[in-house]
């Protein structure tokens, strides 16, 4: 057997098995009495006839969006810079720029927050998304793997 088949057979062990703990990977038996190398060998070729098949290759699956971003933002401090400075003029042509600093920074910030929250739902909900997509790409190539080593003569369960 060829190192880049070796090394290849390996990490696709790893895969499998990180993917098996997550999400029920098949297992496999040889029931033709295939061997181990034999088997590593039909493995790496229903892998590349798999990715072919649906497009998805599971060695490169598409990373997590990350997480939304937590504690204060700069919309929120940007937010109430900007307010300040427009309730200082308010405030200046009413007589207090201070009071007026002081409202403005409170709506600016209050703007900025909402800002900061509607950013963070667009992640979580794009976060949800990316996982659905992989999910369901997942288990597509993970259909087409089963199905390249059951016509092999294995039982895939």
């Amino acid at each position: 057997m060829n190192k880049q088949l070796v090394v290849f057979s390996m990490a696709l062990s790893l895969l499998s098995a990180s993917i098996a703990y997550a999400q029920g990977d098949p297992i496999i038996y040889p029931s033709k009495g295939q061997t181990p190398e034999q088997m590593e060998k039909d493995k790496y070729e229903c892998y590349s006839w798999a990715k072919q098949q649906t497009g998805f290759d599971p060695m490169k699956a598409q990373p997590q969006a990350p997480p939304p971003s937590q504690g204060p933002t700069g919309e929120v401090v940007r937010g109430a810079a900007k307010g300040a400075l427009a309730g200082v003029a308010i405030g200046a042509i009413a007589g207090d720029a201070g009071k007026g600093a002081a409202i403005g920074a409170t709506g600016g910030a209050l703007l900025g927050g909402a800002r900061r929250n509607q950013k963070k739902s667009a992640e979580a909900q794009a976060q949800q998304s990316q996982a659905a997509a992989n999910s369901a790409a997942t288990s597509e190539y993970n259909r087409a793997f089963g199905a390249c080593l059951e016509g092999r003569g294995y039982v895939v369960k």
